[in-house]
Parts: C-alpha cells; sequence; structure tokens
C-alpha cells in the first residue's frame, strides 16, 4: 500500500485528470501532473505541474523521481511513457492494456478473440480493402482506428464509393468499418479491477449523444435486471481478458431485441461515470486512487438517481453566437438537487466540455425532471427527448 502523504503521478491535465487530483487530495496524497498545456484543468489545481511532453525524457524523469506510482487520464498518452515510469514507479493501467484500447483494429480483434459479442465489421487499409467491404457491411460507420472521440473521425458511408472516400478523408490511415445497426440504446458501464483481481462495477448508464458527444447519462439505466446484469458481466470478463488494473470503461449497444454489443473500452474514468461523484458510494475517481495506491476497493452503490448533463462551450454562444458569454448558473443552482460541476477551462468551444450538471432525484422521474428544467433553462437541446 501506498500511504497517504505520498505523491502520485498523472499523465494528462483534462477534466478527468482534475477529478482525479481532488479525489486523491481528499485521502491525502499530493499530485504531480505532467502536461504540456500551460493552463491544464488538472494542473491548476495539482499540487505540482510538470510541464513537458508525454515522451520529454526530462519532464518523464521528474515525474518518476517524485511520485511512486503513476496513473493516466486519457488513452492516448504514449504506451512507451508508461513504460518509462514502469520502471521505478507502480502503474495502472499497464501499458500492454492501453495500447489495445488505443487502436480500434487491436481492440476489434482482441474483443472478437475473446469471445465478445461485437458488431460486424472489416479492416482498411488500403483502397482495395474499401472496394472490397462486403455488402452485408453497408450501411456502415468507417471509424479511424486511432485518436477518434467524440465523434471525431467517423463517417457515415452507404456505397463502397463512399467507404472510399470517408478512408481518403482519414488520410489514407488504418480504419475499420463497422454494419450500422439497429440500436435500442446506449449503455456502459465503469469497471474497477486492481492488481490483486478485485473487481467492482458500478450501474449501467443509459447514454444519449449528440453530433457524436455525450449529452446525457441516465443512471440506472432503463433497462430489464437480466440485461443489466449482463452487461455488468461482460465488463467484469473484459477486465479480467485485458488483466487491467484501473478504471475501464465498456460501452455497448442494445439493438433490437435486447441483444449487447460491446463498442469500444476506454482505459481510464469516463464522462458517463461522471454521475458516481454525486450519486454513488465511492466516485470512480476515488476508486481510481484506490487502485493505484492499492488501497481496499470502495463500494459502488448508488444511493441515488441520477441524470448527468454535459455542459458543452455552445452555451457560452447561445445568445447572438458571435462573442462569448458566460452562462446563468442560478438557472442550474436554483435547483435543490443539482450539482454543478465546471471544469476550469477558461476559453469556451462548440462541442468543448466545459462542465457537468448532476441532477439528483428522490427517484429516476423526478430527476429527469430537473434534468429536462434545466436543459429548458439553458437552452440546451434535446429536453423532449428525456
Amino acid at each position: 500500500m501506498i500511504a497517504p502523504g505520498a505523491w502520485l503521478g498523472l499523465l494528462g491535465g483534462g477534466q478527468l485528470g482534475r477529478m482525479f487530483c481532488m479525489a486523491a487530495q481528499r485521502l491525502g496524497y499530493k499530485v504531480a501532473v505532467l502536461d504540456p498545456g500551460a493552463h491544464s484543468p488538472a494542473g491548476s489545481v495539482a499540487d505540482r505541474h510538470i510541464a513537458a511532453d508525454y515522451l520529454d525524457g526530462r519532464g518523464l524523469a521528474a515525474l518518476a523521481s517524485l511520485a511512486a506510482a503513476a496513473t493516466t487520464e486519457f488513452e492516448n498518452v504514449p504506451a512507451a511513457a508508461l513504460d518509462f515510469l514502469a520502471r521505478t514507479a507502480r502503474v495502472t493501467p499497464a501499458a500492454a492494456s492501453v495500447a489495445i484500447a488505443q487502436d480500434r483494429i487491436s481492440e476489434k480483434m482482441f474483443l472478437g478473440g475473446h469471445g465478445f459479442p461485437v458488431a460486424p465489421f472489416a479492416i482498411l487499409r488500403t483502397d482495395a480493402d474499401a472496394r472490397s467491404v462486403p455488402d452485408r457491411l453497408l450501411p456502415g460507420i468507417v471509424k479511424s482506428a486511432r485518436l477518434g472521440y467524440d465523434g471525431k473521425g467517423q463517417a457515415q458511408v452507404r456505397t463502397h464509393d463512399e467507404v472510399r472516400a470517408a478512408l481518403r478523408t482519414m488520410g489514407g490511415a488504418p480504419c475499420v468499418i463497422e454494419q450500422r445497426m439497429p440500436l435500442e440504446r446506449e449503455v456502459s458501464v465503469i469497471v474497477a479491477r486492481n492488481e490483486h483481481g478485485d473487481t467492482t462495477t458500478w450501474p449501467v448508464a443509459e447514454n444519449r449523444h449528440r453530433d457524436g458527444i455525450l449529452d446525457v447519462s441516465i443512471v440506472p439505466a432503463r433497462v430489464d435486471t437480466s440485461l443489466s446484469e449482463q452487461a455488468r458481466q461482460i465488463a467484469t470478463r473484459a477486465a479480467a481478458a485485458l488483466d487491467y488494473r484501473g478504471v475501464l470503461c465498456v460501452e455497448m449497444f442494445v439493438v433490437d431485441g435486447g441483444d449487447l454489443l460491446v463498442n469500444e473500452i476506454a482505459p481510464r474514468p469516463h464522462n458517463s461515470g461522471h454521475y458516481t461523484i454525486d450519486a454513488c458510494v465511492t466516485s470512480q475517481f476515488e476508486q481510481q486512487v484506490r487502485v493505484l495506491a492499492d488501497l481496499p476497493l470502495g463500494d459502488t452503490r448508488q444511493h441515488t438517481p441520477a441524470v448527468m448533463l454535459n455542459i458543452l462551450g455552445d452555451l457560452w454562444f447561445s445568445g447572438n453566437g458571435s462573442a462569448a458569454c458566460e452562462p446563468d448558473w442560478q438557472q442550474v443552482l436554483c435547483h435543490g438537487h443539482a450539482k454543478l460541476h465546471l471544469y476550469g477551462k477558461t476559453q469556451p468551444r462548440r462541442g468543448r466540455k466545459m462542465g457537468h450538471v448532476t441532477c439528483l432525484g428522490e427517484s429516476l422521474p423526478a430527476a429527469l425532471a430537473t434534468a429536462r428544467a434545466i436543459k429548458l433553462a439553458l437552452r440546451i437541446p434535446g429536453a423532449d427527448e428525456l
């Protein structure tokens, strides 16, 4: 066990890292963040910010000399950086686990090879691959193998010519094409696993996206008990198959008929798990600290129904659209069961995640009613869809 008072290291300076820092500091740890940004959300609250690239030798050496253990807050941290830190410190998750999730091709091959249900797919590396895509995969979705997130690096396709054009749009980099499935809803499960193999999962979240970005998470998901249990079992099995140590999100599709398909895995805390800060005994970020420091895993029970709303930079431009204007947060805070979390980002941009609101309630309908009211007050689209 790494006792409170020690230094923990974090690769990445985004909002997930910010919430990790806060959870670690509450438990008595000091956190050093390595991130190239001068004014990052995590760096602004960390006990030390090492402003350096993730592969910068001096920056990594400084972090290694300070931290007894290190973790990440996004999946695209270079595996070489994790390997460097692992020479002298505990690192969770391990580079081998992260490498699988960094590449959609490796991810799909891993999931399929271990018997997890996935949508039919094919690998695209060349124009010839695009021309020979099986008809059964159309219409489909072309996704870049690396660096895609929040709907970026994706293209809807209906014909072979559109597949070829999508591959060119991705710069000829490797991609996958997935058959577009008839979706009933999207769900996710956050799972934590430590180096002893102890595993916990949080309740299943039901997720709604807008323009490829998570808009709303509803927890518990409005699915039957058997499907919920199946989703949690899939997440637990995925963590074990990866020999994963840390917090992992497994995103899944519920297709027509009620079958589950694994969409992708994220080797870190996840946007759909932000509700755990306010609605669960132990948040995903505290659990990340517990795994990293080899503390006992915390209780993941949800004590209050919750609906999480993402706050995007679009809100700052919801008036005349030309100048950024701070939203009226009183429209959120007038609801006594709403919890506002802002990420300390000073430059709003359309599509940029600036914060989130967790709407709590004595029942899920009550939490949904609060979420609708806040969406309407802030002019966030989709209030009538909840």
